[in-house]
């Protein structure tokens, strides 16, 4: 399986998610936050990222489940 980051986009019928590159939506929900739940799930199992998009369709938040090149360098 493929590393593919996941996307939380504007819908039709709601916010959808959907991996990097791919024209059709994994799945769709009425809520953002039910798609981003989602898009965690995903992107923890491929070891990939999540971009949450806005209404605008503009990336607004993502985080990061794999091997980050950057890590943050604070150890608390």
């Amino acid at each position: 399986m493929t590393k593919k980051n996941q996307h939380v986009v504007p819908h039709s019928n709601g916010w959808a998610v959907k991996g990097a590159g791919n024209s059709k939506a994994t799945a769709v929900y009425p809520t953002q936050k039910q798609a981003i739940n989602r898009a965690q799930e995903i992107a923890r199992n491929q070891q990939s990222d999540t971009k949450v998009h806005g209404v605008d369709g503009k990336i607004r938040a993502g985080n990061s489940y794999g091997n980050d090149p950057c890590p943050p360098r604070d150890k608390k």
